[in-house]
């Protein structure tokens, strides 16, 4: 016999569900140690590439986080508002908006330092787990 025509509905056999509350979850694990960095996880992963890159064109900087510039303005003007980083248009393309790392924001590095082992200790996972996780959502993301 056929299956119940609207189990494609079901949220059980959704897999963007797990995916989606697991992500959540997972961010919630990072709030108490960005709070006492007054950071989003958003605002952090911003961070992250800034304290890799130190300098790099808004537009770039929204290709590496899957964001989108109305998403990322705000998170910027707010970094900005802290002094952990400057906006400026290039000189060589005024139509590029640069966004750079201030001293404060590379000093913010050091403090940042022990969340990503303390958020590690949250999620039950071996590390040959956690490998084949991180292979299958970049795959997934690759594909998308």
């Amino acid at each position: 016999m056929s299956k119940n025509k609207y189990d494609k509905l079901k949220l059980e056999n959704q897999l963007c569900f797990p995916l989606y509350a697991a992500s959540r979850m997972i961010i919630k694990q990072y709030r108490p140690y960005l709070d006492e960095l007054s950071l989003t996880y958003t605002q952090y992963i911003a961070m992250m590439v800034l304290w890799q890159e130190n300098k790099i064109s808004v537009k770039e900087l929204g290709k590496k986080l899957f964001l989108d510039s109305g998403t990322l303005t705000p998170v910027l003007k707010s970094l900005e508002a802290k002094n952990f980083v400057k906006r400026y248009r290039s000189c060589d393309d005024e139509r590029i908006l640069l966004v750079e790392i201030t001293r404060e924001g590379s000093e913010l590095r050091d403090a940042a330092l022990n969340v990503p082992e303390k958020v590690s200790k949250c999620v039950k996972l071996d590390s040959a787990e956690a490998v084949n996780l991180y292979k299958l959502l970049y795959k997934l993301i690759d594909e998308l």
